[in-house]
């Protein structure tokens, strides 16, 4: 069975009505999302940065995977599935994907300021005052900006195992997660999926564009799949 890596970024679930903050010039609430999601925002108001993400937390408690998440689940009918996520919500998941690697963290996760593996699952509000076991405060479960992307080794291990490589609803210009292209085998596949493409079918050897949301753009990529396959 072949592998068919997916890496997916906030256009994978904006169909589904998750904030992305490109929408609103990267803004919350008058905030630069830079004071409210990097370790200087911490250090500097923790309170205004929870509320950030229990904010967030709430939202995505409201909102239902989309067409495109279940049609990447569907592809494990016909192949091994592999999904490196840039999102921080559990969409895939939900949608029955049974191999998610989150780059970017959890957002229903909370770990603790002392140890970085001291993780716990979470969905409600967190509030200053609550601490780990070991008496630390929790803070959430997210890759901040100017903080090292634990992840990203597993990740391009991954893509270097890809037989079929594709790209959805990411702009490819978030660094280090737009170098994982890079590691696609010579030759092998590579699809893009986005309805504004930042690259052209030129940028890569057998690169396909589908000028698509992420809906309607993996319904195209399943109909390209089963072509490919005969």
């Amino acid at each position: 069975m072949k592998t068919i890596v997916i890496l997916t970024g906030a256009g994978m679930s904006a169909e589904s009505g998750v904030k992305t903050f490109r929408d609103s010039g990267g803004l919350w609430e008058g905030h630069d999302v830079m004071e409210v999601a990097s370790p200087q925002a911490w250090e500097a108001d923790k309170e205004m940065v929870l509320e950030f993400y229990n904010q967030r937390r709430r939202q995505l408690l409201t909102v239902k995977p989309n067409a495109g998440h279940i049609g990447v689940f569907d592809l494990e009918e016909n192949y091994q599935v592999k999904i490196v996520t840039q999102n921080v919500d559990d969409l895939h998941e939900r949608a029955g994907s049974s191999d998610v690697l989150h780059l970017h963290g959890e957002l229903f996760k909370v770990r603790s300021v002392f140890d970085e593996n001291d993780v716990l699952d979470w969905k409600k509000d967190l509030i200053l005052g609550e601490l780990c076991k070991k008496g630390h405060q929790l803070r959430p479960h997210i890759v901040w900006f100017g903080e090292q992307v634990p992840m990203l080794t597993k990740a391009m291990e991954i893509v270097q195992k890809a037989d079929i490589f594709v790209v959805i609803g990411t702009s490819m210009q978030v660094y280090p997660a737009a170098s994982l292209i890079n590691y696609v085998p010579s030759g092998n596949p590579i699809f893009f999926i986005d309805p504004k493409p930042t690259i052209s079918e030129n940028a890569f050897p057998n690169l396909t564009i589908i000028a698509e949301n992420a809906t309607t753009g993996v319904k195209k990529l399943q109909a390209l799949l089963a072509d490919l396959s005969r």
